[in-house]
């Protein structure tokens, strides 16, 4: 009984996982508190599901055509006497700073699993730039999975206590 729940959570996890409007949180939320599906097997199937979709992610900007030849290009000037000027140069700084944070083998792990578990940065953002860093996919799987994991079963024992 408990394989289908967790292949419709996994399911359901690769979804959420590249398309933001449908909510993990809220999936482990209905299923605890409808009592239909057990709530630790779907947060474990969600967050393999979410793994599986940040690590494609991940490869996805990794492996993608033309990327090489690319990375060598300086970025267009911006005029930073208007306020989208502004705007441009600090997500370019912004940018830069977490990439350099990503591939930094002190900063990356830990950037990864608070952005897993926490939410800050986003890890859909973090997945995008992680795939750009020098991190390895198996240290950004491993640390993707173990905070997908601890939120979302936390978060189903939380429901389940009610």
């Amino acid at each position: 009984m408990w394989v289908w729940q967790l292949a419709l959570a996994v399911g359901f996890g690769i979804g959420s996982a590249v398309i933001p409007v449908m909510n993990a949180e809220a999936y482990v939320l209905g299923v605890g508190v409808s009592g239909a599906l057990d709530p630790v097997v779907a947060a474990t199937g969600v967050s393999v599901g979410q793994t599986i979709g940040k690590v494609a992610m991940f490869l996805a900007v990794r492996y993608r055509p033309g990327y090489a030849a690319r990375k060598t290009e300086e970025p267009k000037a911006v005029n930073l006497d208007t306020r989208w000027g502004r705007f441009v140069q600090w997500n370019r700084d912004v940018s830069k700073r977490l990439l350099d944070a990503m591939s930094d083998r002190r900063l990356g792990i830990p950037v990864t699993l608070l952005s897993a578990s926490v939410g800050i940065p986003p890890l859909y953002g973090v997945a995008l730039i992680g795939g750009a860093s020098r991190m390895g996919v198996l240290t950004f799987s491993l640390s993707v999975l173990l905070g997908r994991a601890a939120r979302f079963v936390l978060l189903a024992l939380g429901v389940s206590l009610v």
